[in-house]
């Protein structure tokens, strides 16, 4: 018996979070860049760290790096406060943040022997992040000639060098092209299979859906939504059905509580519900002997989500 519960304890017990927050705020005078932030990414998670231009990410990247003090909250990396654990956690961490900076006249190579030198990594790992990143052939080229695509593969590299368990990239996919993008996701997955975390934010919305396991949404220095990417969009989808006399079918589904909206075109409704629901609303018609020849869900997008849920109507 007690061998028993002490597997299911074991089996229970909640999975090692990489980054943990509690309040964690960041003002500029009267400018709240990040309003008390509580934020979880678990051991082995990719999360996709979303929010218009100004809406906290780059900051609050760079409170759990060091790189910016808190005006309140805490921050915990790698299950270490970052206010007195910051070289340790450096040192098991691998970051891009904003625009990476290299020696323009030093190549590809030479920038990462460099950064190997400074992190004290070793210098053999840097054949392989090369080719990691697709680079091994532009190896040799002074990094002022290459693109900003290359200039970005480079900073990932630069970022794996460590073999770090944590990676926190701010929009790693800046300037590639959609090759590049694609292989970006194969990375980010590999690195999933490994093991490690990964925090990302990016503009690159269809990718962000594809690769991540999580997303959480800031909007004004406040997570606004967050949760598994599929159970989001599920949530937000829509319905279609297309069915005589509309005008009845919709005035009953309007009825319904967890319905959020009707619109009708026609014979045909869109409903805007959850679309686990949809065998209930077809039941729900059936038994008013309304019977649809069409029903179909349609998940929306990550890109209007996003939309939808910050207001960013503009971008």
């Amino acid at each position: 018996m007690t061998l028993m519960c002490a597997a299911t304890m074991q089996q229970q017990a909640p999975p090692e979070a990489a980054i943990e927050t509690l309040g964690l705020t960041k003002a500029y005078g009267a400018i709240l860049a990040v309003d008390h932030l509580d934020l979880r990414v678990d051991v082995g998670e990719i999360v996709g760290f979303l929010g218009p231009n100004g809406a906290g990410k780059t900051t609050t990247m760079r409170m759990l790096l060091g790189l910016v003090r808190p005006t309140s909250g805490s921050s915990r990396v790698l299950g270490m406060d970052t206010s007195s654990n910051l070289e340790a956690i450096l040192a098991r961490t691998g970051s891009i943040i904003e625009n990476p900076t290299f020696y323009p006249f030093l190549s590809g190579r030479d920038n990462l022997r460099v950064i190997a030198k400074i992190t004290a990594s070793s210098p053999d790992s840097i054949a392989d992040v090369l080719e990691i990143v697709d680079l091994t052939s532009a190896a040799t080229r002074k990094f002022k000639g290459y693109s900003l695509g290359m200039k970005q593969r480079l900073a990932v590299a630069a970022a794996l060098l460590p073999g770090p368990d944590l990676l926190i990239l701010d929009e790693p996919a800046n300037g590639l092209d959609p090759a590049g993008i694609v292989e970006m996701r194969k990375l980010m997955n590999r690195l999933k299979d490994e093991g490690r975390t990964v925090l990302i934010s990016s503009h690159v919305l269809h990718e962000i859906e594809q690769m991540c396991d999580r997303i959480v949404i800031l909007n004004r220095g406040r997570i606004v939504v967050q949760g598994r990417v599929a159970t989001l969009l599920g949530a937000h989808g829509k319905i279609e059905i297309r069915i005589e006399r509309a005008g009845e079918a919709e005035a009953i589904l309007a009825r319904i509580p967890w319905i959020e909206s009707v619109t009708r075109d026609g014979d045909l409704l869109t409903v805007a519900a959850p679309l686990t629901r949809a065998a209930e609303i077809n039941a729900v018609l059936g038994h008013q002997e309304l019977f649809a020849s069409e029903l179909h869900p349609r998940e929306t997008s990550l890109e209007q989500y996003f939309l939808d849920v910050t207001g960013d109507a503009a971008r």
